[in-house]
């Protein structure tokens, strides 16, 4: 990471905020594009895969597999639009190639596939993401290497029974390489986490299985950059960030409407309106 919140300048966050800006335009254009896809979980991970990738991750974008670099696997893969659009900023491959989203001959399908240039491993299918990422940390760990392993998960996919075998295990095998974001918009495919299956206390959850847990405003690029710092400093134990965004951020007739989970993509007048307002915002960034 490149210094502590306290080195870093207003100008950075501003110039990463209007990144996260740029990435949400991606998204809306991909999915109008392809036909379909989700732009609301899209939306609430664009400012924590923008500071991540754009300020945190040792990465190389001509080489995809250099062996030093850290690893960044998105388990709730249906956001894979965020991801597709950070790659493709950072230059991993054309921006072109987002026109293709969710096409038959295109490369960038509806969830992460390994392969794909900066994809570490598939995502999609929830909790599996997050138990190969768990798996990554462990692997460096045995090799005695000092790469860190981050994570992206759903607070709808921590409803899978997978998740929490993994997150015994993180603790079990005290990874403090392994630090992961829990993007909690309060929204899943048919409605309200706490409607249809309630994973309060979340916070408690996590402390129990012997993970350090920070809360944090998720899109708050400032208040990310803190976390992770914060997370770097944790010995012995795995870090969970509980990232509370809004669903669909940035859009306002998106924002925190669970329809716009997945669902048939914007028109083209809701389109022009959702660029309209995506591209005041980056405007307006100080």
């Amino acid at each position: 990471m490149n210094g502590s919140l306290n080195q870093i300048s207003s100008e950075t966050i501003s110039k990463l905020a209007r990144t996260a800006c740029q990435v949400r335009q991606r998204i809306v254009r991909m999915v109008y594009d392809g036909g379909s896809g989700h732009c609301g979980g899209s939306l609430s991970v664009a400012d924590i895969l923008t500071v991540l990738y754009f300020h945190v991750l040792r990465i190389r974008a001509d080489e995809p597999l250099w062996p030093g670099r850290d690893r960044f696997v998105l388990s709730k893969g249906h956001a894979c639009p965020a991801l597709y659009a950070v790659l493709a900023m950072r230059g991993f491959f054309p921006d072109s190639e987002l026109k293709m989203f969710r096409q038959v001959d295109g490369m960038l399908q509806g969830h992460p596939e390994y392969g794909i240039p900066g994809v570490e491993a598939v995502g999609g299918s929830l909790g599996q993401g997050f138990s190969t990422a768990m798996g990554m940390a462990v692997g460096l760990k045995l090799k005695g290497l000092d790469q860190r392993v981050y994570c992206v998960i759903g607070d709808g996919e921590i409803q899978e029974g997978m998740v929490w075998e993994t997150a015994m295990a993180a603790g079990h095998y005290r990874l403090d390489n392994f630090t992961c974001f829990l993007d909690r918009n309060r929204l899943q495919g048919d409605g309200r986490t706490d409607e249809i299956m309630d994973i309060e206390p979340v916070r408690d959850k996590w402390l129990a299985f012997n993970w350090e847990v920070l809360e944090i405003d998720g899109n708050d690029i400032g208040q990310i950059i803190g976390a992770v710092d914060r997370a770097h400093r944790v010995d012995s134990k795995p870090q969970m960030i509980i990232a509370h965004t809004v669903k669909g951020k940035g859009v306002s007739f998106m924002e925190d409407v669970a329809s716009w989970h997945g669902t048939a993509p914007p028109t083209e007048e809701e389109l022009s309106i959702a660029l309209k307002e995506l591209k005041a915002a980056e405007e307006g960034v100080g």
